[in-house]
C-alpha cells in the first residue's frame, strides 16, 4: 500500500475494481480544510476517464507494470498480434486497447505496459510519430484556396483518412503524428 504523497503521473492503481492510471493530478492545500488531491483517472481497459479526489494521506495500491517492446504482425480475427522483441513470445489484443488502430503499420515497434504480477496487457504506447505511404488523394485545385492552410482528404495505406496540404500526391510518404493522427510532413526520401 502507497498513500498519496506517492501519486505521479502514469502510475497505475487498482481503484473501484479496476486498473487505472494516473493522467493528471494536483495536489491541492486550501486555507481551510484538509488538503486533497485532485486527479483525472484513466480505466486503462475502457479507456474511459474519470476525475477523482482523494483526501490527502488515503491509502491507494499501487499496480506493479512493466513496459516491453514489441513489433506488430498482422490483425486477425482474434485481434491484433504482437511479437515481443527479445523472447519471440506472441500476444493478441483486441480493438479497445487502441485509441486509433488504422495508425498501426506492420513491422512497427510500439510499447505494452503489463500488469507483472498478471501478465495482462494494459495499454499501448505507439511511437511519437510513423511514416506512411498515400494511396489515394484527391487533385489539389488552386482556386480553393481561401486562406494559407488549404487541405484536401487523404488516405494512406492502412486506410487512415486525414486532411493534408493540397501538394500531397499519390505515392508521397508522410508523417503522421501518433497522438493526434494528424498530418505532420511530408518525408522526403
Amino acid at each position: 500500500m502507497a498513500t498519496t504523497s506517492e501519486i505521479k503521473n502514469g502510475l497505475c492503481i487498482r481503484y473501484k475494481d479496476g486498473i487505472y492510471q494516473v493522467v493528471q493530478f494536483q495536489h491541492v492545500k486550501p486555507g481551510k480544510g484538509p488538503a486533497f488531491v485532485r486527479t483525472k483517472l484513466k480505466n486503462v481497459n475502457t479507456g474511459r476517464v474519470i476525475d477523482n479526489t482523494f483526501s490527502s494521506g488515503a491509502k491507494i495500491e499501487p499496480v506493479r507494470v512493466e513496459t516491453r517492446n514489441y513489433q506488430y504482425l498482422y490483425k486477425d480475427d482474434m485481434g491484433y498480434v504482437f511479437m515481443n522483441v527479445e523472447t519471440y513470445e506472441q500476444v493478441t489484443m483486441e480493438e479497445h486497447y487502441f485509441d486509433n488502430p488504422l495508425l498501426l503499420k506492420e513491422g512497427m515497434e510500439i510499447q505494452i505496459l503489463f500488469d507483472a504480477e498478471e501478465e495482462i496487457p494494459l495499454t499501448v504506447e505507439f511511437p511519437a510519430s510513423v511514416v506512411m505511404e498515400v494511396t489515394h488523394a484527391e487533385p489539389g485545385e488552386k482556386g480553393n484556396t481561401a486562406s494559407s492552410t488549404a487541405t484536401k482528404l487523404i488516405q494512406t495505406e492502412t486506410g487512415l483518412e486525414l486532411q493534408a496540404p493540397l501538394f500531397i500526391s499519390e505515392g508521397d510518404k508522410i508523417k503522421v503524428d501518433t497522438k493526434t493522427a494528424s498530418y505532420s510532413e511530408r518525408v522526403k526520401e
